[in-house]
């Protein structure tokens, strides 16, 4: 692990950046050292990207000071950034794809000669970049002839090359295979050897521990600490990053319904898995049965129920609705099958701003029935009325447009047009992100009630409490797999849940015989 003495090349200072209505970050600290790797962690909307993107001078700070080698910085764009040797790898590489590697490599530092480029000589000194870091590849092959994993380590030589101090890895990993991901590592732990300060973005806990020295992790927006890999487990960790807000909502006890699970479920999935998406899983969903999907952002919740729901195509697997075989390779399918889905980006896949509530609500409806049958007049007047009402949507106005709603009512809008078809399964993907505690508070009590009057739902949610809350069963998800299963009872809490996230199968047993004991 990089020791402490070790200078430090980036001090950010209490950085706060603010858009209308949000502030992403509030005073944050961050330092990073030379000759280490260093992850940022947090769930969504912890203010990682944007920490980056004051780093990487793709966001101007609205308050606190950046220093580079001890020298303040203010970035007015990512070339000013680069300038002081701070360089950025994505997960979508931004290279030029229609030149050679070579070309991307020595990109802006091409080696000249008496009558313009020397090209041999400049490819020539992209294969030496190249092979410093482990990548022996043709420097004049196409960019795009090769595989991700190689096209990235492309991106950091070109850094390199630039005398990159500082090398930002934004989710590189994602994408890339067991096989490319110790690649990724090799080269990162010999520029770590190298003196250079990496900062590295992942949600895979596994990959987290096998490379980093030290962590930061931010929440809200805010600090929550700094601390050395080796000293923080992965229980801890998880904590952190999920934090524990005080419940101010009432209570509510569907997590303690008894479910009847014999006979045919609802749904029945078998070795449900896209390649390079989500392995393999198998779920089970039974009569007015809530079950949780938990576990830390990327670890494959929305990936799964996308599947289940024909957002995206399956490569592997079985799906059974009451005992019968379905296919489902389009929303479509899971619609007929009185399957229905709110994703967890309600403004790009949930509402449409520019249409009405009414005209939102319908949706559903139209899209059930087909568009050659319409909607009557009175149909609608009635549906859209019942929602409203159900739902407590305000304004309580089904001619206001989408968009100038809060966000609380943009979801109940959501969930009133899934609602209107029926369906015997929904399907919830982080439905109260984002909202007011009223608005959180409404949303649990109605997936409450809809589950006592038999309703099945599949419930995602960042927020432990508001799983156990909910849920009488809970699939836990780590690194695009399953990992396991709890079926909670009253005395089931946060920290049963947290341990299987962080520890996996091995903790399961431990969790099993502790929930005996007390309940014995």
């Amino acid at each position: 692990m990089v020791s402490d003495d070790r200078r430090s090349v980036i001090r950010m200072r209490g950085i706060t950046i603010e858009f209308p209505g949000v502030k992403a970050l509030q005073e944050v600290d961050f330092s990073l050292r030379a000759g280490e790797v260093h992850t940022l962690m947090g769930e969504n909307g912890a203010g990682k990207s944007t920490l980056i993107k004051a780093l990487t001078g793709v966001y101007r700070i609205d308050g606190g000071t950046i220093e580079v080698d001890g020298e303040r910085r203010v970035f007015g764009g990512t070339a000013d950034a680069q300038d002081a040797g701070v360089w950025t790898v994505y997960q979508e590489v931004n290279l030029c794809a229609n030149l050679s590697v070579g070309e991307n490599v020595m990109l802006g530092q091409e080696i000249r000669g008496a009558f313009g480029i020397d090209w041999r000589r400049t490819h020539a000194a992209a294969r030496s970049h190249l092979e410093g870091l482990g990548l022996t590849i043709d420097p004049r092959s196409p960019l795009a002839s090769h595989s991700l994993a190689v096209q990235q380590l492309v991106a950091i030589s070109r850094a390199m090359v630039s005398d990159c101090k500082v090398l930002v890895l934004d989710e590189p990993t994602s994408s890339l295979d067991r096989g490319e991901v110790e690649q990724l590592f090799a080269v990162m732990r010999d520029l770590r050897d190298r003196g250079v300060a990496i900062l590295f973005v992942t949600h895979f806990l596994d990959q987290v521990y096998e490379i980093s020295d030290r962590l930061t992790v931010l929440r809200n927006g805010r600090l929550v600490g700094e601390y050395p890999a080796a000293e923080l487990e992965r229980t801890q960790l998880v904590a952190l990053m999920l934090g524990r807000e005080l419940d101010e909502l009432e209570s509510i006890d569907a997590a303690e319904r008894i479910i009847d699970r014999h006979g045919a479920p609802v749904l029945r999935a078998t070795g449900v898995g896209k390649r390079g998406s989500i392995q393999p899983v198998d779920l089970d969903v039974f009569d007015g049965e809530v079950v949780g999907i938990a576990g830390l952002l990327g670890s494959g919740r929305t990936e799964l129920v996308r599947l289940l729901y024909g957002a995206d195509r399956a490569d592997a697997g079985e799906i059974e609705v009451h005992g019968d075989p379905v296919r489902i390779g389009r929303p479509r399918d899971a619609i007929g099958a009185r399957i229905a889905f709110t994703s967890e980006d309600r403004r790009e896949e949930g509402i449409v701003g520019d249409l009405t509530v009414a005209e939102n609500i319908v949706l559903g409806i139209q899209a059930q029935r087909g568009w050659l049958r319409k909607v009557s007049r009175s149909e609608q007047d009635a549906v859209v009325s019942e929602y409203i009402s159900a739902l407590g949507i305000r304004p309580a106005d089904p001619n206001a447009r989408v968009r100038n709603l809060s966000g609380g009512n943009q979801q109940k809008v959501v969930l009133a047009r899934w609602l209107a078809t029926a369906p015997e399964l929904l399907i919830l993907d982080e439905p109260t992100r984002g909202i007011d505690v009223g608005a959180k508070a409404d949303i649990q009590r109605l997936v409450a009630r809809l589950s006592a009057e038999g309703m099945s739902v599949l419930y995602i949610s960042s927020e432990l409490e508001e799983v156990l809350r909910l849920a009488q069963r809970i699939v836990v998800m780590r690194d695009r797999r399953k990992i396991g299963e709890l079926t909670t009872t009253a005395d089931t809490d946060v920290d049963d849940l947290v341990a299987i996230i962080a520890q996996g199968d091995a903790a399961l047993p431990d969790t099993a015989a502790r929930l005996k004991e007390d309940a014995a």
